[in-house]
């Protein structure tokens, strides 16, 4: 099976998941309660998308500056013990993350915030060292023959050709926090995880229903969204050649 077509069949199976999720929702009253509640739904929505927008972009600038610094000749050495120490990272649980985290700063929007940057900054981190790193030495060989400064080099050559993969991994990372941030409500952060676990806490599959619905929609608009950055920040001839790959 061709990649595409495999690309096809996830989207169609994720497609029907969606729309069994909608209708299960329907049915367990999900849509009358928000209805009921839009107050309430308005305010937890903000405090999620607040939650996730503060951790990501937190996690975007020190990920992609640290997998910068590190990439650099002088730091190249320390690269394999901050890939390994991502990778571990990567195979901790957010449940994990958010109490161990709980244990030292306590309960709090603070402390939900900072266990979701962490979560978040591994994917983006491990993208950016691959992505600088794949880069073609020959590119930048012709940039210093061409007389570009290793600032330069960076900025014009090696960010641009690397922007795919930070963007998969940004894009990665965004998404997952949307799922996490649900967590965040166990530790004080509030969130639509408020309504998630109160709805599992009185057995009302409707009222965890209309929480999880509004994060299932989040995480599809945000990636549909970085999507379409995706395309703006990375260059047509870049993206021709990576399609033709």
């Amino acid at each position: 099976m061709s990649n595409r077509r495999m690309v096809g069949v996830i989207k169609v199976s994720l497609y029907v998941v969606i729309v069994a999720i909608l209708l299960w929702a329907y049915f367990a009253g999900a849509f009358q309660f928000i209805v009921d509640n839009p107050g309430d739904l308005l305010y937890l929505t903000k405090q999620h998308i607040k939650l996730v927008s503060i951790s990501s972009i937190l996690a975007i600038l020190v990920a992609v500056s640290l997998g910068v610094f590190i990439t650099r000749p002088k730091f190249k050495k320390f690269e394999g013990v901050v890939m390994n120490f991502a990778n571990v990272g990567q195979t901790v649980p957010s449940l994990a993350i958010l109490a161990l985290v709980m244990s030292y700063l306590g309960l709090g929007w603070q402390t939900a915030v900072f266990a979701l940057w962490f979560n978040s900054l591994l994917p983006i981190l491990r993208n950016t060292l691959a992505g600088i790193n794949n880069v073609d030495s020959s590119i930048i060989d012709a940039g210093r023959g061409m007389g570009m400064k290793e600032g330069q080099i960076l900025w014009k050559l090696e960010l641009p050709n690397a922007m795919y993969a930070i963007m998969g991994g940004i894009r990665t990372a965004v998404v997952i926090n949307v799922g996490s941030a649900a967590l965040a409500f166990l530790i004080g952060g509030g969130g639509l995880g408020d309504l998630i676990f109160t709805g599992i806490s009185l057995y009302d599959t409707g009222i965890m229903l209309a929480g999880t619905v509004p994060v299932i929609i989040l995480a599809i608009s945000i990636d549909f969204l970085l999507g379409g950055f995706e395309k703006l920040v990375i260059s047509k001839g870049l993206k021709r050649d990576l399609d033709m790959a």
